[in-house]
This record gives C-alpha cells, structure tokens and sequence, in this order.
C-alpha cells in the first residue's frame, strides 16, 4: 500500500509498505480522509519533537520510519481476534492516545497523564496511508449524519473541548482566543457551545479574523494594527477577559494571553511551543492570574461527535484545500511552511 512515511527532519516520502494485519485486539481500517496536523508540520519541519528518540515502552518504536497523521476517519475491513463492539463497514474515528492503562493517571482516566503515553503517528504507524492498524479500545462509531470530513475533525475538536474543560468556564464568561488558526478556531465554537458569552478574536491574518466573524466572534482584532487589551477593556468597562487561551505557542502570543485577561483571570496556554518562553511572574502574582495548560483529550471524543453531529461546532469554512496522499509533501507541508496565510486545515485522501 502507499504511505507516506517520515524517515527524519524535511524528508518525508510517499512510499510502498506492507499491508498491515490486525492482531488480537486490533482493528484494520480503510482510511477515509487525514487531516494534517500543526504536529505533524513541526515534525517534518523540526523533528523529532513527539516522535520517540529512544524505543517507546508500549509500541518499541522511535525516530523513523514512521508513517504520520491522526486526525482522521476510516471504514472497518477486519477485525482481529476478540474484537466484539465493531464490524466491517463500520464508519469510526481513532482516539490516537497509547497508553498503558495500569498507571495512577490511566487507573483515574487521565489517559493523556499516562506514564507511558505515546501516540499514533509518531510512536506508531498513523493514518496517511491507504489502511492503518489500531486498538478496538480506541475507536469510535460515527453516526450518519457526521460525514468523513468531518470524522477527520473530530480529534482536534476534541482538543478544543477538552481546553475549554481546562479553563473551567462558565456561562457568560467573558473569553479571549489568541490565534484563529484551526485550534483556535475551533476552542471558540467549543467556547460558544459552553455557553460564553463575549468572544474576543486575536489574529493578524484577515482571511482568518473574517472566518471567526462569521463563526461566531463578538470582535475580532489585528494585533498587528492595534492594542487588543485596550480595546477589550473598552468593550467590556475595564474589566478585560475572564480568559484567554493561547493557541499559538510563542513569545508574542503569550504575552498578549496575559494582557487581555483582566485581574485573577485565566490563560490557558493550547499552543504547543517549541521554544522557551519568559513568564511576567510579577504580573501574574499582583493581579492573581492563574495559568494552565492544555495539552491534548481524555474522554473528550464522544462530545466531539455529538457537537459535529448537531451542528453546534462547524468546519467547513477550515477546509482550505483537499489532496490526495501522493501531493502530501508539495501540496500539503511546502504549502502549509510557505503560504500560511492561504491555508487553515488541508485534508489528505489516501
């Protein structure tokens, strides 16, 4: 079958690899549609970052050969041996976390604490490929009215959700996204879903600040042209956000984070970062702002389904480009590295 598979930094190819056969306990799936992930950009950009550098404790796997993508939907073909709760032809999305499920957090179903924790697509074979193998334990029955497209939705927005969980929320919380990129486009309908009530978009990008106008933003900003803390605190008397999640990761964004929440605020850091990043400790400390992170999901996936399904959560406005598996390096990393600003969520069709 065709795959395409990461063999280090900046070489990613699409090759031939054997068909795999399910195990005991395991699930072949014929891959509908693979979204590619800002992970997987930092792997082909940077890696190894989430790729293992020494052999993982659950699957022995590290650096590469390995075949990336987890963000996606696929059709039942075989079942391995005591496999019950599925069947072929059964439509399913991948809950990508490995875990070892005896230690203090998996015992707690805090799986994304799991001491051994790895994922599928970096410490196992992913989903840019024609079939993949993964564990009954993981996967997830689609119904109808939640198509293959937006089954390849389902992990990030179970990310969003999971970052809203996080920030502990309330109705009519006062919320701020720094980043209209596909996860921060996402925590904000998961922010509106909760129950928010004013929604604060920072983004210097146009073409995403109109797509968070649409989707619900009560304001949307350029970070770049004005000071969004100012302008919130006009908006909302003084009082700034309740609480601001980073979706980007870095210096600037983080920084804006701590300006737009307003005393004993909440920033809830979502964006991975890949550099260090100085925290205003003094600043946190005088206006007794909380700060906590985001990481991933735990139990998140059947509350992304259902929001996809009703429709409370959209995507169709993410989809910025659609390629097939061979296009993966040219059409969907070099475009996603050169034209940022083009591209949202590119979804790659085996």
């Amino acid at each position: 079958m065709k795959a395409a598979v990461w063999y280090k930094k900046g070489d990613i190819r699409i090759v031939d690899v054997p068909e795999p056969k399910p195990g005991p306990g395991q699930v072949k799936l014929k891959i509908k549609t693979c979204g590619i992930c800002g992970s997987d950009l930092h792997e082909y950009k940077d890696g190894p970052f989430i790729i293992p550098s020494k052999p993982h404790p659950l699957t022995n796997r590290y650096g590469g050969p390995v075949i990336l993508g987890h963000e996606f939907s696929g059709e039942v073909i075989e079942l391995g041996k005591g496999v019950t709760r599925f069947n072929p032809g059964d439509r399913v999305v991948v809950n990508p976390l490995i875990y070892c499920g005896k230690c203090y957090y998996c015992q707690r179903a805090q799986y994304i604490m799991c001491t051994k924790l790895g994922t599928v697509g970096f410490a196992a074979d992913g989903a840019f490929a024609e079939y993949g193998v993964f564990q009954e334990y993981s996967l997830f029955k689609l119904p109808e009215t939640v198509t293959d497209e937006m089954g390849a939705f389902v992990e990030p927005v179970a990310v969003a959700v999971h970052a809203v969980k996080r920030s502990r929320m309330k109705v009519g919380s006062s919320v701020a996204v720094v980043g209209a990129g596909p996860i921060g486009l996402l925590v904000m309908q998961a922010c509106l879903t909760a129950g928010a009530g004013r929604i604060f978009v920072l983004e210097p990008i146009k073409a995403r600040r109109n797509i968070a106008a649409r989707t619900g933003a009560t304001a949307v900003f350029d970070p770049t042209e004005i000071d969004p803390g100012k302008e919130i605190s006009k908006i909302t008397d003084g009082l700034r956000a309740d609480i601001a999640f980073d979706c980007v990761g870095n210096q600037s964004s983080f920084d804006s984070a701590v300006k737009i929440t307003g005393r004993r605020g909440l920033i809830c850091v979502v964006g991975l970062a890949l550099q260090p990043i100085e925290v205003p400790f003094i600043r946190l400390w005088g206006h007794e702002k909380e700060l906590t992170f985001s990481s991933g999901y735990e139990d998140e996936f059947s509350a992304a389904i259902s929001y996809l399904a009703d429709g409370r959560i959209k995507i169709q406005d993410l989809i910025s480009a659609r390629i097939k598996l061979d296009e993966l390096p040219s059409k969907g990393f070099e475009r996603l590295t050169k034209e940022p600003e083009k591209h949202i969520k590119i979804l790659v069709y085996p």
